[in-house]
């Protein structure tokens, strides 16, 4: 999909805030009401926007401590890749999940309450999954830059 300057701008507006009115965007803009609900729709149309979200506070939530976990399988054959990719689906600590290249064949975004939370999640939950071969955990000490914007 093609996108001109207009997208991409009123795309980077509903990254920042997609709780404003149409009208803010077409104040913003300097296109019409109607031109901004059109293109809004043909974007949600088109699937280049996928969702609104509420963005909740981890810290309000009890969930500030953060753990990127690598995770190597014991084998790279189909089914185990498959099958791993469908359970960590099901553990809601797990925030974000990515197959990778290098050493490691995973590597998980999780987010728990502290250091205790995260041991029983590695204990009960993680290394029970089936075809673990080895994890490695590293702690976030600080968020330097988090941000849910695509750049474009």
């Amino acid at each position: 999909m093609k996108f001109d300057a207009l997208d991409k701008k009123l795309l980077g507006l509903l990254q920042e805030n997609s709780k404003r009115t149409t009208k803010a965007y077409a104040n913003q803009l300097d296109l019409s009401v109607t031109a901004v609900y059109e293109r809004i729709k043909r974007l949600e149309k088109s699937g280049v926007i996928r969702n609104y979200v509420a963005l909740v506070d981890k810290k309000k939530v009890e969930r500030s401590f953060v753990v990127l976990c690598h995770v190597k399988l014991t084998q790279h054959a189909k089914a185990y890749v498959l099958q791993f990719e469908k359970e960590v689906q099901q553990l809601q600590e797990v925030v974000e999940c990515y197959h990778t290249s290098g050493d490691y064949d995973y590597i998980l975004k999780i987010f728990v309450r502290d250091m205790e939370a995260y041991r029983e999640f590695m204990v009960t939950k993680l290394t029970a999954l089936n075809h673990i071969g080895s994890t490695q955990s590293s702690f976030v000490i600080n968020e330097v830059k988090h941000t849910t914007r695509i750049p474009l």
